[in-house]
């Protein structure tokens, strides 16, 4: 199975071309994506994944999504390969976006915390938070 689900800030606007033998819009932008824990004395860090939107939904994110703007993609990872002119090899490891959500509260632009957050302890939750000495990092 090869489902990946993020939560991230466009760090650009998305970029539009069209493939050249049918003509089929491609919309390309990358996430900037939390990563959930930050060790103590270090600031957060973040990984910037590559998203790839094709078609329709090529066409919705190039129109509504904006650089900073918080959204939530589903879809699946794909790599592919290619030789330039100078017959040097190149990688890419990329998002192809089957679904693109916004996840930014209509208020104020701040996230509304109802994607991908973690249940926090109290009197309705089964969450426990260790005090942190048993953790192995």
């Amino acid at each position: 199975m090869n489902k990946v689900i993020l939560m991230g800030r466009l760090t650009r606007d998305p970029e539009v071309r069209y493939t050249q033998t049918n003509n089929t819009l491609v919309a390309s932008f990358s996430l900037a994506v939390n990563r959930r824990f930050v060790r103590q004395g270090e600031e957060r860090q973040a990984d910037f994944i590559n998203i790839v939107a094709w078609s329709k939904l090529g066409e919705f994110c190039s129109k509504y999504f904006k650089k900073g703007q918080q959204v939530g993609i589903i879809g699946r990872i794909q790599t592919r390969t290619w030789d330039d002119e100078q017959g040097q090899k190149h990688y890419v490891t990329e998002v192809v976006a089957e679904e693109a959500y916004f996840a930014d509260s209509k208020r104020d632009g701040a996230s509304d915390g109802t994607f991908g957050t973690m249940p926090m302890p109290g009197s309705d939750s089964d969450f426990e938070v260790s005090s942190g000495d048993d953790l192995p990092f």
